[in-house]
């Protein structure tokens, strides 16, 4: 296990899992903690081909540290935001799939952050919330784009001018989350789906994340002929040609 100041860092095989490790704060993040996860994410182990995100002990995330914030100038602030967005941009559009485990507090910045993973497996102990605007201040890790296309704009900004708590069963119904499990059951599933997808030929998974991705934006007629681009460049690839070899005799057997 590798260890810095804010989180932690196994493996499963080609498995990498990340904890936020802040647990006296409730995993709140850090500066220093956003710059390490974006790091790790835009150059990940080589040998990993899946990776899982989780917090260490009962909370996923409380959110940002608000003591760091408070004391920052508008310039300050305004880099935090871009160097949040570098961080969930190498998650999101990086080489390795992202499986979220969600327990307890998934609270503003904690759900930007979720929210910049691939698949997200929480447990009935979550509890959601983007309480920025009791705080006098506005969401800044990309929660305004990303959780907006997940749930929508107009859900989304009730739950901003209310600052309501979500919890797990509502999350899950609105697209907070892909899959609710129960109470302690989210780490456990979430690497039974990281070991699903690893499995994957690296180069299938390159092309889910990244295209479906670009084609939600492109009209109809780009989108399709972005979608023969693909298919014709993973075909190619020599391990798909070899799969699919695999498959075809299996069958004939």
């Amino acid at each position: 296990m590798t260890e810095t100041k804010d989180l932690s860092i196994e493996e499963d095989g080609e498995i990498g899992i990340v904890r936020l490790d802040r647990q006296a704060k409730r995993n709140a993040i850090s500066q220093a903690m956003i710059a390490e996860i974006g790091q790790l994410f835009a150059a990940p182990p080589e040998h990993w081909k899946a990776a899982i995100l989780c917090g260490a002990g009962p909370h996923f995330s409380a959110g940002l540290d608000l003591r760091e914030h408070g004391t920052r100038s508008v310039d300050a602030v305004m880099d935090l935001s871009r160097l949040w967005h570098r961080t969930t941009e190498a998650m999101l559009n990086g080489r390795l799939p992202i499986v979220a485990a969600l327990n307890g507090y998934v609270i503003g910045g904690g759900l930007e952050l979720a929210a910049a993973t691939h698949i997200r497996i929480a447990d009935r102990s979550v509890r959601y919330s983007l309480p920025e605007g009791r705080r006098g201040i506005f969401v800044g890790g990309g929660a305004s784009v990303r959780v907006g296309r997940m749930i929508g704009t107009s859900r989304l900004t009730e739950l901003m001018l209310t600052g309501r708590e979500v919890d797990a069963e509502e999350g899950q119904q609105i697209g907070l989350s892909h899959r609710l499990v129960e109470p302690e059951r989210a780490f456990e599933t979430a690497l039974e789906v990281a070991r699903t997808v690893a499995a994957n030929a690296p180069q299938s998974n390159r092309m889910i994340l990244h295209g479906l991705a670009q084609i939600g934006e492109m009209p109809p007629s780009a989108g399709l002929f972005a979608e023969s681009v693909m298919v014709a460049l993973t075909q190619a690839d020599p391990e798909a040609q070899e799969r699919l070899d695999a498959f075809l005799t299996k069958r004939t057997r």
